[in-house]
């Protein structure tokens, strides 16, 4: 599905900011009577949602939660200096009067997001005006369509602030500025939320069109949004809340989401892995069930991929936590495997015996140009961009600053799968039927199966081998409190997903944020094996580098670069200048998994005679 994304200036005739939790709509109330008079006014209206909940790349050199870019707060990334930290004090102001403010979709980092309902007043205002303004307008599957359409994109909201702030007011209807009770109501409990957002998906998945025409949402990108957020609701009841009834209700969902489009035969798996991010053009890509399309002559461009192609510097990196996960082409990780040289982490190797996305998503020799790690990432831009860094040539304009043109696949076929295999998985570990060698061929052997392109064929690529019940890997590595099935489908996922969307989330709602604790993981302070005398003697040629690059050998000592040892200096690259993470976990008011509310906010409530309480595990003063 092609979505450009324009933001329409008209629509914003109807929405004003304000300095309250809600933003309230303009009260020219001709203007708001001379608007709802069509469905393509309706439809006008809706497009506001897309470029905030589809953000793919984002737009020129706004790329706050774009992949890569705002992604780096996750075990799949290092830094640098100091690692990315969890928020461990309550801010003083936490929210927005800008009606545009992004809540961030997938994850809060150290930035945090924001107190603002203002996308719920939005969705609740559209929902309102279709059925007080419209219905003798709209036939009756057009009105349900609508409502549909405002309905998931309140759930999609709702979903979001649950899992950053855990209970939320919740407001089914637009709130008059004039009713502060509602406006500053306290929080709702977050299962009654989310027990709303099912119903809101429900009615979207049985009453959204199954085509709009192209560029507009359709029931299979609803159900796609569907499968991924129930999911995550699901596996968040089962280990974070420890509600295995609630679990199963959402993973139920998700799986039903999920077979809506699984059922449909419109999509597939046919397209190599690198042309899903470097394409210039994705229309009628049968892997993408929705994607953002980028058009110079229309000024929507973007500059992730000027951060891969080869030539800008990036002070973040993959961690070697990430590296070691990715398995071999056997099926197996590096311990186990069979794979000749399985345990030799050069990069030379590692292209000809790991998985196909290790090749796709990482240049294939070690270089500065990623500081923090000398693994260049180069998954978000064509086969062709980074030759031009890597001979130094004159880069091409399309790759440069915030001219990048190729789209984002924003939700992919692929996703649903994993969406699918993991709800199925986590529901057979509370009675309902286990798993089949069917439904891993379905999903993880559908994906595994995805076309080479000739550039990676030619330097020794291979598919990786088909998964098999009968006879899962056993990495040592494991965390034993998951089974062999779920933590390869959660590997999976992460080798699929890398610097995407979910990573930090998955975390969140598996309970397992202690992956992040880099005291006790010393790989998430590494990168890449290099052998510096041989790959980059030019390193040891200045003087710039004495006791600020290391590498960890193949024993486990650390290697220090005195400027005499540079036949020494071999093995995981570590940047002397890195640091760990503060502590995180089992700290005094300090929750890892919820974000709290600003200072300012509690205190604006309790101006107006009300009390908004702190988030669950926060100081509540």
């Amino acid at each position: 599905m092609k979505t450009k994304y324009i933001l329409l200036s008209l629509v914003t005739l109807l929405l004003a900011s304000c300095n309250d939790v809600l933003d309230r709509p303009s009260k020219t109330d001709a203007n708001d009577d001379d608007f709802w008079v069509s469905e393509q006014k309706v439809k006008l209206f809706s497009r506001e949602f897309y470029a905030k909940h589809f953000l793919g790349y984002g737009v020129g050199f706004s790329s706050n939660y774009a992949p890569l870019m705002g992604y780096e707060f996750s075990d799949d990334m290092l830094n640098e200096k100091r690692q990315r930290e969890f928020e461990r004090t309550v801010p003083q102001e936490r929210g927005s009067t800008n009606m545009n403010e992004r809540l961030p979709d997938w994850l809060y980092s150290y930035s945090g997001p924001t107190w603002n309902f203002a996308w719920v007043r939005k969705a609740n205002l559209m929902i309102n005006r279709v059925e007080k303004k419209m219905e003798n307008i709209l036939s009756d599957e057009a009105y349900n369509h609508w409502i549909g359409v405002g309905r998931f994109f309140r759930g999609m909201e709702y979903a979001n602030l649950t899992r950053v702030f855990g209970d939320v007011p919740y407001y089914d209807e637009v709130i008059a500025d004039t009713n502060l009770d509602q406006l500053y109501k306290p929080r709702t409990k977050r299962d009654e939320v989310m027990d709303h957002v099912y119903d809101d998906f429900l009615f979207a998945l049985e009453n959204v069109r199954l085509n709009d025409g192209d560029q507009t949402l359709n029931r299979y990108s609803v159900a796609g949004f569907v499968s991924r957020l129930a999911l995550y609701e699901g596996t968040t009841q089962k280990y974070y809340y420890k509600n295995e009834e609630r679990s199963k209700k959402f993973l139920q969902l998700a799986v039903k989401a999920s077979d809506i489009i699984r059922d449909s035969g419109k999509f597939d798996i046919v397209t190599d892995f690198r042309s899903l991010f470097g394409s210039e053009d994705l229309k009628g890509n049968k892997d993408c069930i929705l994607y953002r399309h980028y058009d110079r002559s229309h000024d929507i461009s973007h500059s992730v991929a000027t951060y891969c192609n080869l030539a800008e510097s990036r002070a973040a990196g993959p961690t070697l936590d990430l590296i070691k996960a990715f398995i071999c082409n056997d099926g197996n990780d590096f311990t186990t495997s069979t794979v000749d040289n399985a345990k030799d982490f050069s990069l030379a190797n590692m292209i000809k015996t790991r998985d196909p996305r290790f090749e796709a998503t990482f240049w294939d020799k070690p270089t500065n140009r990623s500081k923090g790690s000398y693994l260049y990432i180069v998954k978000f831009i064509d086969r062709e961009g980074p030759e031009f860094g890597a001979a130094g040539l004159p880069m091409p304009e399309k790759y440069t600053s915030n001219k990048n043109v190729n789209d984002y696949p924003v939700l992919r076929y692929s996703e649903t799968l994993l969406n699918w295999i993991e709800a199925k998985a986590e529901l057979a570990t509370l009675g309902e039927p286990a798993v089949t060698q069917a439904d891993i061929e379905a999903s993880i052997n559908k994906i595994r199966n995805r076309p080479l392109d000739k550039i990676a064929e030619d330097k020794g690529v291979k598919k990786t081998a088909p998964m098999q019940l009968a006879n899962l890997p056993n990495d040592p590595n494991r965390d034993t409190t998951v089974s062999q099935l779920i933590w390869e489908i959660r590997r999976e996922r992460r080798m699929e997903f890398a610097f995407e969307f979910s990573r930090i989330v998955d975390l969140r709602r598996w309970g397992k944020v202690e992956y992040l604790d880099t005291h006790k993981n010393q790989d998430l302070l590494c990168g890449t094996w290099v052998n510096f005398p041989e790959e980059l003697p030019e390193d040891l040629d200045t003087a710039k580098n004495i006791d600020i690059i290391s590498v960890i050998d193949a024993n486990g000592n650390q290697v220090i670069f005195d400027g005499s040892n540079k036949d020494k200096m071999v093995g995981f690259f570590k940047h002397q200048k890195i640091e760990h993470r503060l502590p995180f976990l089992n700290e005094l008011n300090v929750n890892p998994y919820l974000a709290p509310v600003g200072k300012n906010n509690m205190t604006n409530y309790k101006n107006k005679g009300y009390v908004l309480t702190q988030t669950e595990g926060w100081p509540q003063q």
